[in-house]
């Protein structure tokens, strides 16, 4: 080799930065090849897509600008000395959101088994340049690689309460890139609950005319302290469509929640002649469990459900629809005289289900609903992981979310004198990063109707956009693992390693982690300053 050849090769080498494959979430499967890396320069470099990925190559061309600082341009067919990152939906690749990244130094191919698998191919490029300072570097070096991969689950999600407290359109955008960035494909969507109903329902207008509003809300934890300001806002249908819209750009499908038939308050203040007793009803100030719940006695309730749920439908295109029926006391029922021999939760919970079923839809409700529901309901499991692995073993499809592992809103450390949230629990990211929700425990058949797991944020306590995120990051780096990573390939001391890299991508779009793992990124004397 030349002289020359190799001064070339050595200034290339001292500007420019080398890719890292072992991302979060891990692949299942990194080769590294022989052979020399490939020079990703914009000089020389295009996106190749076809018209069916031409979001993908967008998104990439995105991703690529915000860590590298350069704008590779997109290309419809090849041209001659330009070398390329090609996306393309190959048959070779069998599960359908798994792909095939293929690096060597003539180009960069992913090959998705569809344009989500495409999607999550180029989340592994995108994360794989994480912590490189695009100021100092012009050339970033992709070792030559081969990189199999394809989730665990086929549910992987998180879920956003906007009823305790109402979160922006933008933020709510803003937590759903979060969700891309980590590889997961449901946004769960609290909507209504009893401190306030959230979706505008044109054939029930009061329910967020008067629904969404509350008169105040209750200060610290359930005291008798109230704050008397008033507090609200809403999604109209139009906001709504738009954000399911974003989502499905991204490969997320959004699973709407009407919680019914309890944690209906803020429906009762809306519409009184619903409950048992008429009222009168205010939309809730503390948090907890209400005794006012829909009267199941009452034909007009029905009525109410169908309309509601038939215009959440048309919003709202996933075939999984969430009907809560969580903390529903029977106290009002079992006075109410309408309601006498009705058969409970457990008729409403049919009621409703032959309803969304006749509608090609699916239903899923949290386990309160398990004891009388038919086998096709969906289960979530929130009280430990007993009543899915009870539900799984019972023929239903069950999505793991225990209150053991997955509440966000819970502290994530032990000592919480200078922590943010007043909610109780204590959850720390090693303990998310334990968690198994189909372990060998279960039967084989048991285990093929766990589809997955999410976490939930739930915002009594949480009173501004960046203490959601502050709540969720970065345990939701370790539940992207869970969800999408085979149980051999975890390695817990590994995972902060690749963590530690991921949180460049927590800082560059502004997003605000807890950072107990980093004390040096903490406040360097909380009392003095």
């Amino acid at each position: 080799m030349s002289r020359i050849v190799l001064l070339i090769m050595g200034l290339v080498l001292s500007i420019s930065a080398r890719a890292q494959y072992d991302v979060v979430p891990l692949p299942q499967n990194i080769q590294i090849q022989k052979g020399e890396p490939f020079l990703l320069s914009n000089d020389q470099v295009q996106i190749l897509a076809p018209v069916t990925l031409m979001g993908e190559a967008v998104f990439l061309q995105a991703y690529l600008k915000d860590v590298t600082g350069q704008v590779f341009s997109i290309a419809p067919k090849r041209e001659k000395r330009k070398t390329y990152i090609e996306l393309a939906i190959s048959p070779n690749v069998t599960e359908s959101e798994g792909y095939v990244l293929t690096i060597n130094k003539k180009g960069v191919t992913i090959a998705g088994g569809s344009a989500a698998g495409v999607f999550y191919g180029i989340q592994t490029l995108r994360k794989s340049l994480a912590s490189i300072d695009k100021a100092t570097f012009s050339i970033f070096l992709l070792p030559s690689s081969i990189i199999i991969d394809a989730p665990r689950f086929s549910w992987r999600g998180m879920h956003l309460d906007c009823s305790r407290h109402f979160w922006s359109v933008d933020f709510v955008k803003k937590f759903i890139d979060l969700l891309a960035l980590h590889n997961m494909n449901v946004f769960h969507w609290h909507l209504t609950d009893d401190q306030g109903w959230r979706i505008e329902i044109k054939k029930w207008p009061k329910l967020t005319e008067v629904g969404s509003q509350r008169s105040g809300t209750i200060i610290g934890t359930n005291s008798d302290l109230d704050d008397g300001i008033p507090y609200g806002g809403f999604y109209t249908q139009a906001e709504a469509r738009e954000i399911v819209r974003y989502a499905a750009e991204r490969h997320i499908t959004i699973v709407p929640e009407i919680d019914m038939p309890g944690h209906m308050l803020a429906a009762l203040a809306s519409y009184p002649e619903l409950g048992c007793t008429g009222g009168p009803y205010q939309v809730g100030h503390y948090w907890g469990v209400y005794k006012d719940v829909l009267c199941i006695g009452n034909s007009k309730v029905y009525q109410f459900v169908e309309d509601v749920l038939t215009e959440i439908m048309d919003i709202f295109p996933s075939e999984v629809i969430h009907i809560g029926g969580d903390e529903t006391p029977t106290d009002k029922w079992q006075q109410c005289p309408k309601c006498q021999g009705k058969g409970g939760q457990t008729h409403f919970t049919k009621r409703v289900f032959d309803f969304l079923t006749s509608k090609g839809r699916r239903v899923l409700g949290w386990d309160e609903i398990l004891d009388g529901s038919p086998k096709d309901a969906m289960i979530m499991s929130w009280r430990g992981s007993v009543p899915g692995a009870k539900a799984a073993e019972a023929g239903h499809d069950v999505v793991m979310a225990p209150t053991t592992h997955c509440y966000f809103d819970y502290q994530q450390v032990k000592d919480t004198e200078f922590e943010p949230s007043r909610c109780g629990g204590f959850i720390p990211i090693e303990k998310v990063y334990t968690l198994d929700p189909a372990p060998d425990s279960l039967s084989v058949e048991a285990r093929r109707h766990i589809l997955g797991t999410q976490a939930n944020l739930w915002s009594e306590y949480m009173t501004t956009e960046s203490l959601v995120e502050y709540q969720a990051l970065p345990r939701m780096s370790a539940l992207a693992e869970v969800q999408w990573t085979q149980p051999e390939r975890k390695d817990y001391k590994a995972f902060l390693e690749r963590l530690t890299r991921l949180t460049s991508f927590f800082e560059l779009y502004h997003y605000t982690y807890a950072k107990h793992l980093w004390p040096d990124r903490q406040i360097p004397n909380r009392w003095q300053f």
